[in-house]
Order: structure tokens, then C-alpha cells, then sequence
């Protein structure tokens, strides 16, 4: 039996004893330091400043949609039983910590959400892929790490509704801006489309434990900006793409490689459904037709429940700057291998673009070109992988 989304606060100076948000008390300190820009006094001033006096300035700020002030106070969730592709959502909004954990490193277990179909293929592929991965490379990696590698690549066959837990940080406005967001979500959703149907359910669930531990703030949801959730684009295909001191670009990837990317909080992602379905096959098997044809039968038989190797239209904006850091995380044989190879090839395109229109980030782009970061001028490798093949970046697990 599923298990529902669980939020628990972790303690802060806010927290009643009961575990809830004692958000009164965090307006009200917010409402003073609101008064920062006019009071000559400072700050000392407003601490002992009348009651009253704090709640009318309050009053102005939050009908007024002056927010910001109301982003100082930051509260820590422990939230349980998340469903990954709601995680997503909340990891898409920029103003936040996140600690989750991680189906790279943690094995899948029966937790009332994957089908007995799901798990069985799960054990099926992993077994698969210990015994390709030991068979290539089982002189370069452990036992160890060629298991954590095999749970990598057969999570690609489980719902990207799987529950997760993390820790999120983020301010008391932006939680109850995202409130309003899924709550808009939930309103214009097709209810007849699984993913949007399954992701209103899972969101409804998450409003109301929010409002439970007492953070949801009735002036704070109003979103007169009519803002919605970033991580949902439309026509994402038909965007032109362009690279300069800004960049944005078009590519296919799963949702695991999205939650992977939306790690770079400096760059901006969307995500739309493909018209067609198409799924990642993992490049340690792909020399193999048979075992490709057979693992692209079990992806097509769970395709119901959306698994985390399902191909998505995918829209990745930022600048130059915050794209060459991407490179010195990911360019490493110990990334990811589908989010390495797509950098790589966003790198080249980069670096084609602008040697095509002369732009003088050209001569720039080139020093990040020649293999993996540990090649980088600018990047000190602080543990050696010795991995030939990781250096050149053209493994292929």
C-alpha cells in the first residue's frame, strides 16, 4: 500500500512544540525587519518597536505584494514518500537547499508504488548489467562500484513516481508561492493524461500537508503575476537555439538525466512529452541488438506507469559562464554517463556556434575540449580515476 507524503519540520526558531511552523511569529519578525529601509534607528530600533505598529506595516507588505521581505525566514522540510517527479517540480523552482536521496547509490525496493513488474524487470536488468559491466570493465571498477553502476541504469525502468525522501530548505514566501503554482497546475490539468493526473493527485496531497504543518499563508498565495511551474514548456522543439555569452539549446534526455541537471541551479530547464514514445537505451548494451531489442520490449511494457528512462523534449538556457561549471561537474567519469555525453555534445555544438560567428568566446571554449575536467587548465582533480577511458570521455557505463 502506498504510503502518503509525510512533512515534518526540522527545528528552527519557528517551531511550535507540537512540530507545526509557528508562522504568526515569522511574519511578525519579517513585518520588522520590513522596516529596515525607513527606520534611522536600524534594526535594534524595531525589535522593541509597539505590537501594533509591526502588524499594520505587515498588513501593507502582504496585500501590497511586497514579498520579499517575507523570503528571510527559511524553513528546513524533512518531506517523505515524494514522489520523484514531484521532487522535480519542487527542484525546478531556484530558491532552495535540497539533500535527497538517491536511487544512484540506494537500490529499489517494493514500496507500494512500483508494480511487481517494474520490480521484476528492475532485478532482471540489474543482474543484466552487473554481468556487462564486469565483463568490460571489471578490471577498472570494484565490485562495489560496478553494483551502484547496475542500480544506475536499471532504475530506468521504474515509474518516475517512485518515492523519495530529502530535506528541502526554501523561504516561507517561495513555499507558498509553489502552493499557488500546483494549485493553478491542478486546476488546468487533463485529468484524462496519466502524468498530469498522477502529478495533481501527488501535488493536492502535498498542499494539504503544507497546510497541516501551518506554513501556507492565505496573502501569500494570491500569485497576481500569474506565475505558474517552470519545470512544463510548450513547442520546446521549435525554439531556436543560439549560442553567445548566453546560450539556449534543445536536446533529448530521460528524466533521470533531467533531475541530474536540475542539480546546475544556475541554468534553466523545461521539459516537455514527446508526440511519440522513445527511451534511453544505456550504451553498455548497445552493441548487443538483441539485448537491445529485448530492453526496449520491457521499457515499452511499462510505459503506463512513465519510467525514469523515458525520452522528454528537454530546453537548457544560462549563460556562458554558468555552462562551462556545468562542464567541470559533469566532464568526469564519475557523472553520470548520459548526462557526461550530453554536456559533451552541448560543448561541441557550443564551441561550433561560436567559432561559425567569430564570437571571441572561441578562443575560450577550446581549453574545455579535450577530454574529461581533469584535462581542464582551470580545474585541480583532487583524486585520480585512472580511467582511460573516462578521461577521453568514451565509456560506456
Amino acid at each position: 500500500m502506498r504510503k502518503k507524503i509525510e512533512i515534518k519540520i526540522l527545528p528552527n526558531y519557528f517551531l511550535n512544540g507540537d512540530g507545526t511552523f509557528n508562522k504568526d511569529e515569522a511574519i511578525h519578525l519579517d513585518g520588522k525587519i520590513a522596516g529596515i529601509c525607513y527606520d534611522k534607528e536600524g534594526f535594534s530600533h524595531l525589535e522593541g518597536e509597539p505590537t501594533e505598529k509591526t502588524d499594520k506595516r505587515v498588513d501593507m507588505t502582504i496585500n501590497n505584494g511586497h514579498h520579499s521581505v517575507y523570503g528571510h525566514t527559511s524553513i528546513s522540510f524533512d518531506i517523505k514518500n515524494l514522489p520523484k517527479a514531484l521532487a522535480m517540480v519542487l527542484n525546478n523552482e531556484h530558491e532552495y537547499n535540497t539533500s535527497e536521496k538517491s536511487l544512484r547509490y540506494t537500490p529499489v525496493i517494493s514500496n507500494g508504488i512500483i508494480t511487481n513488474d517494474e520490480e521484476r524487470l528492475y532485478n532482471k536488468w540489474l543482474d543484466i548489467f552487473k554481468t556487462k559491466i564486469r565483463e568490460k570493465y571489471g578490471n577498472v571498477y570494484s565490485n562495489y562500484r560496478i553494483n551502484k553502476l547496475a542500480q544506475e541504469n536499471a532504475r530506468y525502468l521504474i515509474t518516475v513516481f517512485t518515492p523519495t525522501e530529502m530535506i528541502y530548505t526554501t523561504s516561507l514566501r517561495q513555499i507558498n508561492y509553489i502552493a499557488s503554482w500546483m494549485d493553478d497546475y491542478i486546476t488546468s490539468s487533463n485529468m484524462n493524461n496519466i502524468f498530469e493526473r498522477k502529478l495533481s493527485m501527488y501535488m493536492d496531497e502535498f498542499i494539504n500537508e503544507l497546510d497541516e504543518v501551518n506554513v501556507l499563508d492565505d496573502r501569500l498565495m494570491k500569485n497576481e503575476k500569474q506565475r505558474k511551474i517552470s519545470l512544463f514548456g510548450k513547442d520546446l522543439g521549435n525554439q531556436e537555439e543560439y549560442f553567445g555569452n548566453v546560450y539556449s539549446t534543445n536536446y533529448k534526455g530521460s528524466f533521470a538525466e533531467l533531475a541530474q541537471a536540475q542539480r546546475h541551479r544556475t541554468l534553466d530547464y523545461k521539459m516537455e512529452f514527446l508526440d511519440e514514445k522513445e527511451f534511453y537505451i544505456p550504451p553498455i548494451i548497445e552493441d548487443d541488438d538483441l539485448l537491445v531489442k529485448e530492453w526496449l520490449s520491457d521499457m515499452g511494457s511499462v510505459e503506463e506507469v512513465i519510467p525514469q528512462g523515458e525520452l522528454v523534449s528537454i530546453n537548457e538556457t544560462g549563460k556562458y559562464d554558468d555552462f562551462i561549471l556545468k562542464c567541470k561537474e559533469r566532464l568526469c567519469s564519475a557523472a553520470q554517463l548520459e548526462i557526461m555525453r550530453q554536456t559533451r555534445e552541448t560543448l561541441i555544438k557550443y564551441k561550433e556556434y561560436l567559432e561559425k560567428s567569430n564570437n571571441p568566446l572561441k578562443d575560450d571554449i577550446i581549453k574545455y575540449t579535450h577530454g574529461a575536467r581533469c584535462t581542464f587548465p582551470d580545474f585541480t582533480c583532487t583524486e585520480d580515476c585512472n580511467f582511460i577511458e573516462g578521461k577521453r570521455l568514451i565509456r560506456k557505463i
